[in-house]
């Protein structure tokens, strides 16, 4: 009888721990109603619409800043706390400073690498986060598409929120619409003619055409000559 409800108090208090973990885990369902109604399906931002709802925005950077990444997290958990807190920031970055032309306007021209970004007892800049945490703990060169840079030239925001049990399917779904759309990548058998993005982070793909090719609609060539497109830093606005 004893081991019988030693058992039941072992699994109530294991759900009871499990409940709180999740809890403590930021809330991005504020975000997602954001970026539904005010990014479009092909990733371009209406900024005057969050300067409305400037509070909302807010409201879900101080979520963030309340809910920082903690050990317990999942992986997934993590790496999508970090996507949208890039995002988020850099929508709220431009819409603070909007109307503008680029965010190369800003901090004479290299507003990644202004420490503002306040998460927990933590402040870092969108450079820190990208490049002192997304790129080397998770060696996933998939968010590359993901991160936006509020450029014409950036892969396309998603216009949901990155979540942990979405995460994989996420990913997959922005490299495979980046990599096909021909206004960013112009991909044949024998010849590419590629984003900068792909020669920037040249390291994180590893051998190039391999990586292509496992979301590619067009099967490209080992030997295919490589070239790279220019950057257009024009805001990504409607």
């Amino acid at each position: 009888m004893r081991l019988h409800l030693l058992v039941i108090l072992t699994i109530f208090f294991t759900g009871l721990l499990s409940e709180l973990a999740i809890a403590g885990t930021a809330n991005h369902s504020g975000w997602d109603a954001l970026l539904q109604k005010y990014v479009s399906s092909t990733g371009k931002v209406n900024y005057k619409g969050f300067r409305t709802d400037k509070a909302k925005l807010q409201a879900y950077l101080d979520e963030l800043s309340a809910h920082p990444v903690e050990a317990g997290w999942s992986r997934a958990e993590k790496l999508a706390y970090w996507i949208n807190a890039y995002n988020a920031f850099t929508i709220k970055l431009i819409v603070d400073n909007y109307p503008l032309k680029s965010i190369t306007d800003l901090h004479q021209g290299k507003p990644w690498d202004v420490k503002w970004i306040k998460l927990g007892t933590t402040t870092y800049s969108l450079n820190q986060i990208e490049n002192e945490i997304i790129r080397p703990q998770f060696n996933e060169p998939r968010i590359h598409f993901a991160v936006n840079c509020a450029a014409r030239s950036c892969p396309p925001l998603l216009n949901h929120a990155y979540t942990a049990d979405k995460l994989d399917s996420q990913l997959t779904q922005q490299s495979k619409a980046f990599i096909n759309n021909a206004q960013y990548n112009a991909i044949q058998g024998k010849s590419v003619n590629l984003s900068k993005i792909f020669e920037w982070y040249a390291g994180d793909f590893g051998n190039l055409i391999a990586f292509l090719n496992k979301y590619s609609e067009t099967s490209i060539q080992g030997n295919a000559k490589v070239a790279y497109q220019d950057y257009d830093w024009a805001l990504n606005e409607q």
